[in-house]
């Protein structure tokens, strides 16, 4: 089984280089890159079938409402870079400490959730792992821009 995970994250590997390496910097293939996340944190997490097919629907959600929090704080912050009373930023402050304690207990209840699907070592990883796959890809996109 660890096999067919490995040879299906070394060909979205390499579908990668190919997405980026066929569309201008600023556009890339959103179903390929998905896919290749998918096989590398499946890949990592040592998920299995089952785990994997319970697993990606909640971290999708999850992905989807974090993300949705953090756009909500990006814009707060970009608000904030203008001329603005003290009493703007005052409700400015709390309005973003509410929207990071919203994201953090988010993330608690996810994490209940996923570990009644996978174990609690998988779970710890899952975090590094996300990170990882962000800086291969990074560096796959850097060393493309070199060439």
């Amino acid at each position: 089984m660890k096999k067919t995970y490995l040879i299906l994250f070394s060909l979205m590997v390499l579908g990668i280089g190919n997405v980026f390496g066929q569309r201008p910097q600023s556009q890339y293939d959103k179903e390929k890159l998905e896919s290749a996340r998918v096989a590398f944190i499946t890949n990592r997490l040592d998920l299995k079938p089952e785990q994997a097919e319970k697993f990606w629907p909640e971290f999708n959600k999850f992905s989807e409402e974090k993300n949705n929090l953090m756009d909500q704080l990006s814009q707060l912050n970009r608000a904030s870079d203008g001329t603005i009373s003290e009493g703007e930023a005052s409700k400015m402050l709390d309005q973003k400490f509410a929207l990071q304690q919203k994201i953090l207990d988010r993330e608690k209840a996810f994490m209940g959730e996923i570990t009644k699907i996978i174990r609690p070592t998988q779970a710890i990883k899952l975090s590094s792992v996300n990170r990882e796959f962000t800086r291969h890809v990074y560096r796959m996109n850097q060393k493309r821009n070199k060439d």
